[in-house]
């Protein structure tokens, strides 16, 4: 693998803390950490690892991820050099290493409404792509037109329209998909009103999620019928800890780490909050994060 790496001039890095690369800052080290910079170093890497049947990772920002206190030992193929944005008229070329809110400071700037929702959620887009990932009534489903990827096999193909099969927090990416770039089809509009808008709902965000904390994000799917939320206060955990991982005095839905967190300590406390869930109202909760080791 390092040959390969090394004879085709990819840029990687060994033994890399994962706590570095996820807002839950918590995680042992990957053994190898890669960082293709094209599309063409990103077909010719997967199609070497089917080749010589390697296990990989894909790693944007790590903003809804829980990586094992053990570490990695499959090689982690980070994205954040696919950090491009292209506009054409309305619509947006961006690259699946940029974040979410630096997509949509670019389309505010240049007038083009429809990203706002997406200007507080914690990740890259192509991350939200392979989630769907909304807030505040609306998702990627609204704005996504076209996705071109490189799947396991190193070939490179694009998704368009309805082909992205997307439904809450689903698309129709699997974890062996990687995703270079997406087209965002956006609307004009006047970049005041545009401002307006995310300031809005990144006060609500900040008003009502505890952004000051390492976290990642909404722990669980929301249940059909329910706001997860009121169901774990009703069962009188806000504020429950299990060593360093609590759940968030300021939203229930979230787990943040105190400080001394270990993967282990979120792990049991989901679990706990699951069972307890489930024992008082019957409803199971089903991790929105994402949990690899």
């Amino acid at each position: 693998m390092i040959d390969f790496l090394t004879e085709n001039g990819y840029r990687f890095l060994r033994n890399e803390p994962m706590r570095n690369y996820t807002t839950f800052k918590i995680g042992g080290n990957a053994d190898l950490m890669i960082f293709p910079e094209s599309l063409r170093e990103l077909s010719a890497l997967l199609a070497y690892m089917r080749q010589e049947n390697i296990e990989f990772f894909v790693l944007g920002n790590g903003s809804n991820l829980l990586v094992s206190d053990e570490g990695l030992r499959i090689p982690v193929i980070k994205t954040e050099k696919f950090d491009f944005i292209e506009i054409d008229g309305t619509e947006l070329t961006v690259g699946s290493g940029v974040t979410n809110a630096k997509a949509a400071v670019f389309a505010m700037k240049n007038g083009l409404s429809g990203f706002e929702f997406a200007h507080g959620i914690p990740g890259t887009v192509g991350g939200a792509v392979v989630m769907n990932a909304g807030a505040y009534g609306e998702d990627m489903s609204m704005v996504v037109d076209k996705t071109v990827y490189v799947d396991k096999n190193g070939r490179i193909k694009e998704a368009y329209g309805e082909n992205h099969d997307f439904s809450y927090r689903h698309s129709c990416f699997s974890s062996d998909d990687v995703i270079f770039c997406t087209v965002l089809r956006l609307e004009r509009s006047d970049p005041d009103i545009i401002k307006a808008k995310m300031d809005e709902l990144i006060g609500k965000r900040r008003a009502a999620q505890p952004l000051e904390m390492p976290s990642a994000g909404s722990v669980f799917k929301r249940p059909e019928g329910y706001f997860t939320g009121k169901l774990i206060d009703e069962c009188g955990l806000r504020g429950y800890s299990i060593g360093g991982a609590q759940i968030s005095e300021k939203h229930s839905g979230f787990i943040v780490n105190t400080g001394t967190a270990t993967s282990k300590d979120v792990l049991e406390l989901i679990s706990y909050i699951q069972k307890t869930v489930y024992d008082k109202f019957g409803v199971t909760l089903t991790p929105e994060i994402r949990y690899v080791g």
